[in-house]
């Protein structure tokens, strides 16, 4: 019995402990502006939310690099996605990418916060016009492979781990 009051007593303390902590991670806050009228993201509704649901999750996965504490604010005002869509018949489309003149291109506003502090900010053109004919670690079955790789390079250029102590 005494064990039992003792779990339930000290289930509150471990809420609360994992309540803090989880209040100390660092963040990454996502939004994008007008994903409608991106240069060049799927037509579909389904597609482009599909497209965005997985730059997110990739700005998501860099943003725990950040020192706990720190929150990470992003605005995508522009996607331009490697390649080219062309129709096919019976109206689906598909991804052409020839290495000439449609490398991915990503216009974002960023901010990053520490105690209600601005660490840093800036308004960042990324693009990628080597992107075929550089190794990539990301697998060929990756549809945003060379988005992911230009945005790892401008994040470890712009938020180094040894900044994060």
């Amino acid at each position: 019995m005494r064990t039992i009051e003792r779990t339930l007593l000290s289930a509150p303390l471990l809420l609360w402990a994992l309540l803090a902590g989880a209040g100390a991670r660092a963040e990454v806050n996502v939004s994008y502006v007008q994903p409608e009228q991106f240069s060049d993201v799927p037509f579909s509704p389904l597609d482009r939310e599909r497209v965005l649901k997985q730059l997110s999750e990739h700005f998501a996965k860099l943003g725990k690099q950040l020192p706990a504490g720190q929150t990470l604010k992003l605005e995508v005002l522009d996607v331009d996605l490697a390649g080219r869509m062309y129709p096919r018949r019976g109206g689906d489309e598909i991804r052409v990418m020839n290495g000439g003149a449609d490398w991915p291109r990503l216009h974002l506003r960023y901010t990053l916060e520490a105690n209600g502090q601005v660490l840093r900010s800036g308004d960042e053109q990324l693009s990628n016009m080597m992107y075929q004919d550089r190794i990539n670690r990301y697998g060929n079955d990756d549809p945003l492979r060379y988005e992911k790789q230009m945005l790892d390079e401008w994040f470890g250029k712009n938020f180094p781990p040894a900044e994060h102590g």
